[in-house]
């Protein structure tokens, strides 16, 4: 390298952070997943971010930093908008649906700038123009078909002609409102009616949907369908009934919603999405220390001298409580130190092991206090130098427990380590789709979370399938007027959504075998909209 070259490098690594630039950033078709590293990067480094808010999904505005000012391009010109914020030094990211360079405003927005004498780089996103038939099930080549035609028809007037080879596949953007004419425009130029096509809308999302037909009946078994939407047309679309992988999720495209915490929602929603499901979290409880801390800070300290044989963990959030109580008195998992642990279940016991913790007794069966009971060991006064068990627990937490211990001997100290309080109402928008039948399924984890959604949203519509955390749960909805369809086979939040997923699967399967329609538990409501 010169040293031209070399001082040229410098100068622009060494540029000042404040120096105002713009980013074209490709955020992909649909799909928050297909974010490249280069545009969260970006995002996390904006000032501003220059978009239509209406097509950015949340999950992609999460990489931004807070207090980043969002800029609508329908309040005025995008480059305009983008050229201001970087002249008064902001570092600002334009973004585009898909790649800026396909079917975007990349050549004159970019011309623009660099008009403007703006710095600005082009960030490359996930193209619609693969992203979406590759979700869709569509290799756009194989070994037969190596030519790909890619046509933006959103203005019409499309020379057919120029598109007519039998063995190039086709890629057509822009046809939603144009279909018929798209279809008759190829016959026309000699592309036999027979020829498979597929239409697929929402790309990439879980709203997706994709109908596979021919050039003859493509208008008419499309009808309906949303935008934005993609046209392929050629052989390879035969290749969707073995690959077709996105919309086959046991669960796609159900609207579940999870009524928990927000903290401990966040991983049975990611659950959730991975079988294709739409989660929506409503919190239902808020968990709150407690009223008077002076029954905790005396159980910390009994810890640390000894005071207890046992330490038992019902939830996740008693363990969350203790270790709080640890960090304020600066101490960590090592005052566990000559103590046993037990954990009602696998949740608890990942996290005391997360704590640092390794639980001394689990339940062999059933995950719940009744199965801690059913392996705990009687008071041996040879073997157990002391006969005290802590039990830091919620305000609200049931007896059964104590009682069986109580029984075997041990003398318990049941400590108020956290209040549950009911949440606040959800918006009117979710406490109606609740009540209407708007969700396909909804997940109880706890009795609470039962009394709790129906007391701050009303009742779920009879066409919602209930699934339930453990028999304990199912007795409450079932009191409530529920009909539970869903059962885990072990009471943790995983087996909840993986049994869900499995009733999902065997409900499609059912539908497939029996040449019905798929529908969603949601669309079998009088009223719901139907697709042939």
């Amino acid at each position: 390298m010169s040293p031209a070259s070399q001082s040229h490098d410098t100068a622009a690594d060494t540029r000042p952070d404040t120096e105002g630039r713009v980013a074209l950033v490709g955020m992909g078709p649909g799909d928050p997943g297909l974010l490249t590293l280069r545009a969260a990067a970006e995002l996390a480094r904006a000032d501003v971010v220059v978009a239509d808010p209406s097509a950015v999904h949340p999950e992609i505005l999460a990489h931004c930093r807070p207090g980043v000012e969002i800029l609508d391009t329908a309040s005025g010109d995008p480059a305009r908008l983008a050229a201001k914020a970087a002249k008064a030094g902001r570092r600002v990211v334009r973004l585009y649906r898909g790649d800026p360079g396909l079917a975007c405003g990349l050549a004159d927005e970019g011309g623009a700038l660099a008009k403007a004498g703006v710095p600005f780089e082009i960030v490359p996103g996930v193209s619609s123009v693969t992203g979406v038939p590759g979700y869709a099930g569509i290799p756009l080549t194989d070994a037969k078909h190596r030519e790909v035609r890619v046509i933006d028809a959103s203005e019409g007037g499309v020379d057919w002609e120029r598109f007519a080879a039998p063995g190039t596949t086709l890629v057509i953007l822009g046809a939603e409102g144009t279909v018929a004419e798209v279809a008759k425009g190829l016959i026309a130029v000699g592309r036999p009616d027979s020829t498979p096509a597929a239409m697929t809308s929402l790309g990439t999302t879980t709203e997706q949907e994709t109908v596979v037909s021919t050039l003859h009946r493509l208008a008419a078994d499309t009808k309906g369908m949303e935008s934005p939407a993609m046209i392929i047309v050629g052989d390879v679309v035969n290749w969707r009934d073995k690959l077709s992988w996105f919309e086959t999720k046991p669960l796609f495209g159900w609207r579940v919603l999870v009524p928990r915490t927000r903290e401990q929602a966040a991983s049975l929603s990611e659950q959730l999405r991975d079988y294709g499901a739409v989660p929506d979290e409503v919190p239902t409880i808020s968990v709150e220390p407690p009223r008077t801390p002076q029954q905790m800070e005396r159980a910390v300290k009994g810890l640390v001298t000894g005071r207890y044989e046992w330490v038992v963990f019902t939830s996740t959030n008693a363990v969350r409580a203790i270790r709080e109580k640890f960090v304020d008195y600066g101490l960590d998992a090592r005052a566990f130190a000559g103590l046993k642990v037990a954990a009602v279940g696998e949740q608890t016991a990942a996290a005391l092991v997360e704590f640092g913790v390794q639980p001394d007794l689990t339940p062999s069966g059933e995950q719940s206090s009744e199965g801690l009971a059913a392996v705990w060991p009687p008071y041996d006064e040879d073997l157990d130098p002391i006969n005290r068990v802590l039990l830091p627990r919620a305000d609200i937490a049931t007896d059964t427990l104590i009682a069986r211990l109580t029984d075997l001997g041990w003398e318990c100290e049941d400590v108020t380590a956290y209040r549950t309080v009911r949440a606040s109402p959800p918006p009117a928008p979710i406490r109606e789709a609740i009540k209407g039948g708007g969700f396909d399924a909804v997940l109880f984890t706890s009795s609470s979370t039962v009394k709790n959604l129906i007391g701050i949203a009303g009742k779920p519509h009879n066409v919602t399938v209930i699934a339930v955390i453990g028999p304990q749960t199912a007795r409450t909805a079932e009191e409530y007027g529920l009909r539970v369809d869903v059962m885990a086979d072990r009471p943790s939040v995983s087996a909840l959504a993986e049994a869900l997923a499995e009733y999902g699967a065997k409900r499609r399967a059912a539908q497939v075998e029996a040449g019905d329609p798929l529908r969603k538990p949601s669309q079998m409501r009088r009223g719901a909209r139907r697709r042939k």
